[in-house]
């Protein structure tokens, strides 16, 4: 696959995940897809962690809205710098909802795989976001 392609790819999976569209976007992601998370000492793997990890935020914040502000291609991989912006509606890593608004960004590089994303590299602000929900600042 060419960047040209993977970077629509990604185009489209933002988007999908915009509208709150979990299956559409979920046949985005490869079955034997792998999530490198900070803080975990080994990747997860499997479409269903994907699809556990997308719904809990968006259960925590209905409201999310995605805004890519770069996002560029090399090779089998892209990158995205993108931020997030909601409402603390549900709960999030045992955080009962606060109806606080959360502002923050997330690093995030992936590697496509005919067409479909295969693994994830990502590094969202976790201390911005937990420091809005915990304590009621933005930022």
């Amino acid at each position: 696959m060419s960047p040209e392609r993977n970077l629509a790819v990604m185009r489209t999976a933002y988007r999908t995940l915009q509208s709150g569209d979990l299956d559409a976007c979920a046949e985005l992601v490869t079955e034997d897809f792998i999530a490198n998370l900070p803080g975990l000492p080994d990747p997860l793997h499997g479409r269903e962690v994907w699809r556990l990890g997308t719904q809990a935020m968006l259960e925590a914040f209905p409201d999310l809205r995605i805004r890519v502000e770069d996002m560029f291609g090399a090779d089998d991989k892209v990158t995205v710098r993108v931020h997030f912006r909601g409402t603390h509606r549900g709960t999030f890593q045992g955080i009962e909802p606060t109806g606080r608004t959360v502002d923050y960004r997330s690093i995030e590089i992936y590697r496509l795989e005919g067409g479909r994303i295969a693994e994830e590299w990502v590094a969202p602000d976790m201390t911005t976001l937990m420091r809005q929900i915990s304590s009621g600042t933005d930022g």
